[in-house]
């Protein structure tokens, strides 16, 4: 064979394999894709005071394990000490109050009886004065002083009345229905809440990660300063959007780490993302923004899905990690050996890249 025939047969050959390949990465990217754009997401609880003050004590150290509910750091506490004590002495007076009117509400129900005894009895007197005057008994003058006296302890009746249902609505309900002392218990309840605030605790369990904070920092109140990086793993994969035409929830699905090369795990799909940020309009009140591009053919959209691994890790990789993602769409049995080949290449070409 000479020199010239067999540079055409590696040609053919070349271009044999070359449209082989092709075919074959047009079928894999659709009944059996493969992405190396996937991380490991763990949980980040990002830790922030409900109050505004200087930090007094730092209970943790970086890259220190906390469970929940443990001290994290402490505020100061002397302000929110001397709020309780104000909202201690504010139900005390509250209560002290609610007694004094109890005092004024009885005085002036007896005020009241003893008038409506003195209007009972000048009235009957100005019937008996009305009668004689009638009979040319008594002075019309006299008469008259009756009635005069009777309207008066008349009008200090309704005066009795009237401070009665002043008192009875300053007062309001009594016992732990008065409205008085709610508020003042109230008050009284939130300032011991923010004194339980100046112990800032754990939300979750996790690992204190990046730790800048430290003794005599002014913390402001919702201002993340502390961050918790949990348990738990959240594997998310981006891949073009038609590589994902045949994946459901549920399908199979393979992992390999970076920092773990050679060792392949279980996983499933757990959900597919609805939508990317440029899938987003917000009513900003600004005409449409038209991106603009001289490509014949554009970049493909990627799209999101979550893996969740079958069974825990041994060790708990930083959350961030790198990973590719295999995945084996279950109405197309028939690609998985190629899958399976195709999965384990990369676990042993992360051994050398």
């Amino acid at each position: 064979m000479s020199p010239d025939q067999r540079f055409t047969r590696w040609v053919r050959v070349a271009l044999a394999a070359f449209a082989l390949l092709f075919v074959y990465f047009m079928v894999a990217d659709s009944f059996m894709p493969l992405t190396p754009q996937a991380r490991i997401m763990r949980p980040v609880t990002r830790i922030a005071p409900e109050l505004s003050a200087p930090v007094v004590e730092v209970v943790v150290r970086d890259h220190q394990h906390v469970d929940k509910g443990d001290v994290l750091f402490r505020l100061d506490a002397a302000p929110y000490e001397i709020a309780v004590e104000k909202a201690q002495l504010d139900v005390e007076q509250a209560a002290q109050e609610n007694d004094r009117l109890q005092a004024d509400l009885a005085a002036a129900r007896a005020s009241l009886s003893a008038a409506q005894a003195n209007a009972s009895e000048l009235n009957s007197e100005r019937e008996r004065a009305q009668s004689l005057v009638g009979r040319q008994s008594i002075s019309r003058q006299q008469y008259e002083q009756r009635v005069s006296a009777a309207n008066t302890a008349n009008a200090d009746v309704r005066a009795a009345e009237a401070k009665i249902t002043s008192l009875e609505a300053q007062l309001g309900e009594e016992g732990d229905a008065n409205l008085r002392l709610r508020q003042a218990r109230n008050a009284l309840a939130n300032a011991q809440l923010n004194l339980e605030r100046t112990e800032v605790r754990a939300l979750e369990a996790g690992q204190v990660t990046n730790l800048q904070l430290q003794a005599g920092d002014y913390v402001q109140a919702g201002q993340p300063v502390l961050a918790l990086v949990g348990g738990g793993v959240d594997i998310v994969a981006d891949f073009r959007e038609k590589s994902l035409r045949h994946v459901r929830v549920g399908d199979e699905a393979k992992v390999v780490l970076d920092a773990l090369p050679g060792h392949i795990f279980a996983g499933h799909v757990t959900a597919l993302d609805a939508g990317v940020r440029e899938g987003q309009v917000s009513a900003n009140g600004q005409l449409a923004d038209i991106p603009t591009s001289d490509r014949w053919v554009r970049d493909a959209q990627r799209l999101r899905l979550h893996v969740a691994l079958d069974a825990p890790l041994e060790e708990m990789p930083p959350s961030g990690a790198r990973a590719s993602v295999q995945l084996l769409p279950g109405e197309h049995t028939l690609a998985h050996p190629f899958a399976w080949l195709q999965v384990h290449l990369i676990s042993w070409l992360h051994y050398v890249y």
